[in-house]
């Protein structure tokens, strides 16, 4: 087995930061060519009082100081504006970029790396959805159907906010694949592992993919709760029911999942860190305050454009997955007719975009307690 050539499609926030780990091992693990390639959105930055393209500095300074600043990249990373330069020969495909724009780039992808000695790992944390059964589909599996019917797709989640793993604080988080055999996966592994960033493996794929989806629409709620000063109590009852519908929601649609995935990184963890410390806890606690404690609805166009705004202002051109996700889950239970099954995930859809006052979060958190305390007889 010769080495293996990494390119990591997208150059974001999480993308430099999980570049400096992928770079750093690569540089020592002796299976790794050295030189990580990073495909890089070709955009200009102002530096100096100048303009320049964003890859160059990379390159030149080794820093991205669009979505990573203040963080030294490895001098073995190479940022590439050519995708298909930068996938050319690749054996390691690393996908970390918004799952909108992967139909655009897969066809690229496939036309210049060879499927069947080549393998990825998604650390996007989004679900794609069937155009005509509207079913949600890992997008693990969206880019194995682009790629071929050898190529295998695992997937990278856990608690790992960008700007703390780049800075080498200690988290882990975990690696769910099956790339054949357990000395593949073990390779996969290493390639992330790191002192303080700790990788553990298991064969999960779907559960780990769909907390990663679902968590950022509960991360909504806790904005909410935030934004409103609602307290530490209300916010823990949030969490705890947030984690059983994402247990539900897995349960129901995606065979195999285990248990024992939801106490792993890529489960509480996950959502514990996501609802304290994300983007769409920023997010989601911003339009709060801005809704306040109004009791008066919104229309759903001003909800869409109140979004819009925020994330406009307050992510320098990052992108929110919690509320695309909550769009897409919220249509897919009610044409399933399993709103009420759901009653936290619908509440916080509710707020975003039907225009409810945000205080009526709490909603949804009392209802799901007493359909739970409910006896059997009246269910």
């Amino acid at each position: 087995m010769g080495k293996e050539q990494i390119c990591i499609i997208g150059s974001g926030n999480w993308g430099s930061a999980i570049a400096t780990i992928v770079g750093r091992n690569a540089h020592r693990l002796s299976f790794c060519h050295d030189e990580v390639r990073m495909w890089v959105f070709e955009e200009d930055v102002q530096i100096n009082e100048q303009t320049a393209k964003l890859s160059n500095v990379i390159n030149e300074q080794h820093e991205n100081i669009k979505y990573l600043p203040g963080v030294k990249l490895p001098e073995n990373v190479r940022a590439i504006p050519n995708l298909e330069e930068a996938v050319k020969d690749a054996t390691v495909l690393i996908f970390v970029l918004p799952h909108q724009f992967l139909p655009k780039l897969l066809p690229t992808i496939r036309a210049h790396v060879n499927p069947t000695r080549c393998h990825g790992v998604s650390l996007i944390k989004g679900l794609d959805f069937d155009a005509e059964t509207k079913m949600p589909v890992l997008i693990s599996k969206s880019i194995e159907t682009v790629m071929g019917e050898q190529f295998r797709c695992g997937v990278l989640m856990g608690a790992n906010v960008a700007d703390e793993v780049a800075r080498q604080r200690t988290c882990e988080s975990t690696l769910a694949c099956d790339f054949g055999s357990d000395s593949d996966n073990e390779r996969f592994r290493q390639i992330f592992d790191e002192g303080h960033f700790r990788v553990s493996q298991i064969s999960d794929v779907a559960g780990a993919e769909a907390c990663g989806a679902l968590k950022n629409i509960i991360a909504l709620g806790a904005g909410f709760v935030d934004g409103l000063n609602l307290g530490g109590n209300t916010k823990a009852a949030l969490l705890r029911i947030g984690l059983l519908e994402m247990t539900k929601f897995c349960t129901i649609f995606f065979g195999g999942v285990e248990k024992s995935t939801f106490m792993e990184s890529c489960g509480v963890a996950d959502l514990i860190t996501t609802c304290y410390g994300g983007r769409n806890r920023k997010c989601a606690d911003e339009f709060a305050k801005r809704r306040g404690g109004e009791l008066t609805y919104l229309d759903s166009e001003r909800c869409t454009k109140l979004w819009s705004e925020i994330e406009s202002e307050m992510l320098n051109g990052q992108k929110l997955q919690g509320t695309l996700a909550a769009q897409e889950v919220y249509s897919l239970l009610k044409a399933r007719n399993l709103l009420h099954q759901f009653p936290l995930m619908s509440a916080i859809y509710e707020i975003s975009f039907n225009g409810k006052p945000a205080n009526t979060i709490t909603d949804g958190i009392r209802t799901h307690i007493e359909s739970a305390t409910m006896p059997r007889s009246k269910l």
